[in-house]
């Protein structure tokens, strides 16, 4: 293996990704430390929840790092298009203009996304897999074919002075993945022939004992469960899984009924693999129109929103109806995806919504009708046979699956360390080390702004969700004394206390009291008026209703 030349370094930096589940964002880099020239792989988001993230759009990653550093990113490299590897691409464009590069596939929906952004979609390279290589300042970087639960998913070879780098990228070794390509064993057993400095590797599914099962096992059991349903069949599954809706529409097919594709994204993504070739045979599907005049028993639906996306199809069906589509007692719902953690509750909604209209619910705890898209810890493990690397450095996964993984390694004689976001590591050596650690942290979407996580804004939303606003508005004349009583309008709290008077009048009284006993100090001084303000109306707040809200005070002087 290559050593450091010249004072040179290689570096790996999570920015997203280690030590959580989505939102992946990885750097390399090769060069003099802080001068080193730099790729990005992946660039993804991960999904607020009302609980910690109310009203936020999405979560990206911190960038700051890399943008400060934007004049030494020479590229940008997608392995495949789900939104925790692609979501944040179009969002940190502007910020770090460097090229994107991808697979087919993965660049259509890439440019789709640029294109919704204002921003040039050929800014998107489309690449062909192994043996192609990408020529990226000290890097050469080629697509390695991996199967995975979307099409042309790839890991990445990433090549360099200081010797080969794999970056699996999400995995899984399905032999018949139905769409797109199937594992390769001897291809990888050639590329990785020479020697591997380190292998980057997917940490998902390293709990589950057995080995992963294809894509093509659940084919049957969806076929046998949609061939003896009596009423209207709906289907849910991740949108991107084109292999998965292929397979739904086919049993939907051989049981005689008129297939239908709900959501945008079911549509989006089906397009992007018909229009890439990804999809050469896909079932004809008819318009939510057409489907009005079909008898129920002949429809099957594929819809979006197997997470229990509030706005997706599944859940509007589940409340009354969507694109004049409503369901009834005897139709029959079927989960053919895996509850991502986080979503339960949302799914469960859903699932006790279409109970109450009599529609059958099959879900995937019996493992008939789903599959996962990653690696479980015996092909984890193989993997690591397969490649034969010096070092493994787990990724994609909770601090937990990281450090498993990484247990795992070393209990196979490989070197292996856990990096979490944040901590860079020097590759340069016989062993892998921190070189430093990196602030990161998250960013929001909030409507179409992005804001930082320590902002305070959702933090602020949370405590007004929690608790209840009030306004309090005083008004001092041209001496600094009161003009009137102060007036009170409150939001999200209790109208009357424990003094079962109306609250306002309580919180109004009060106020108006510290005024009038107030120093004249604290009356010429807008900061501490306020603050004193602020703290009355919380305390007679918490006397009356048991809480204390969020208090804005607005403070207006005659002059």
């Amino acid at each position: 293996m290559a050593r450091k030349r010249n004072g040179e370094r290689l570096i790996y930096l999570p920015l997203g990704g280690a030590g959580e589940i989505g939102m992946n964002a990885y750097v390399y880099g090769v060069g003099k430390p802080d001068k080193e020239r730099l790729i990005l792989v992946d660039l993804g988001v991960t999904f607020p929840d009302m609980d910690g993230t109310p009203g936020v759009d999405l979560i990206l990653p911190d960038m700051s790092w890399l943008i400060e550093r934007a004049d030494r990113l020479e590229a940008i490299f997608i392995t495949h298009a789900h939104e925790d590897h692609i979501g944040a691409a179009a969002h940190f464009y502007r910020d770090l203009g460097a090229p994107i590069y991808a697979r087919a596939f993965t660049a259509n929906i890439a440019k789709r996304k640029m294109a919704e952004h204002g921003h040039p979609p050929e800014a998107v390279r489309v690449v062909s897999a192994w043996p192609e290589k990408v020529k990226a300042g000290p890097f050469s970087v080629s697509f390695l074919p991996i199967s995975h639960s979307i099409p042309e998913s790839a890991s990445l070879v990433i090549d360099s002075s200081h010797g080969r780098l794999i970056h699996t990228g999400d995995f899984k070794l399905d032999a018949t993945p139905m769409v797109g390509e199937a594992f390769d064993p001897d291809l990888w057993a050639e590329v990785c022939r020479d020697g591997v400095r380190a292998l980057i590797c997917d940490s998902t599914n390293v709990f589950s004992p057995k080995p992963g099962r294809s894509e093509k096992d659940v084919g049957p059991a969806i076929t046998k469960l949609v061939s003896e349903a009596a009423g209207m069949v709906i289907a849910t599954t991740f949108a991107s899984n084109v292999a998965r809706v292929k397979t739904l529409a086919e049993a939907g097919q051989r049981a005689g009924r008129s297939v239908v594709l709900l959501g945008r994204a079911m549509q989006r993504m089906v397009e992007a693999a018909v229009e890439t070739g990804v999809l050469t045979d896909f079932p004809g599907v008819i318009s939510p129109e057409e489907a009005r005049d079909v008898p129920r028993e002949n429809l099957m639906l594929l819809v979006t929103g197997s997470q229990g996306e509030r706005r997706a199809a599944s859940a509007q069906l589940a409340r009354g109806k969507y694109r004049g589509l409503t369901l009834k007692e005897g139709d029959l719902f079927l989960f053919s995806s895996k509850t991502i953690p986080g979503n339960e509750r949302g799914v469960i909604r859903i699932i006790n919504q279409l109970s109450e209209k009599g529609v059958d619910v099959v879900d995937d705890s019996d493992g008939l009708y789903h599959v996962s898209g990653h690696a479980n810890r015996p092909d984890i493990e193989r993997m690591h046979k397969v490649v034969r690397p010096q070092m493994v450095i787990p990724m994609h996964g909770e601090h937990r699956h990281l450090r498993e993984h990484a247990k795992l390694a070393e209990s196979n004689g490989i070197q292996g360390i856990v990096a979490v976001n944040g901590m860079m590591l020097d590759l340069s050596g016989n062993a892998p080390k921190v070189a430093e650690y990196i602030e990161t942290g998250r960013t929001y979407l909030d409507g179409s702004v992005k804001i930082g996580a320590l902002d305070g804004v959702v933090r602020d939303r949370i405590r007004m969700a929690l608790n209840g606003h009030v306004l309090v508005t005083v008004i001092l004349d041209e001496q600094d004394e009161p003009l009137g009583e102060p007036w009170c309008e409150t939001m999200g709290v209790a109208e009357t206390g424990s003094s079962n008077a109306p609250l306002v009048e309580i919180l109004e009284a009060d106020l108006d009291q510290f005024l009038k006993r107030a120093e004249a100090k604290t009356l010429k001084d807008d900061g501490k008026l306020e603050e004193a303000l602020r703290r009355v109306a919380r305390q007679s707040a918490q006397n009356e209703i048991g809480k204390k809200p969020e208090v804005t005070v607005v403070i207006s002087r005659m002059r």
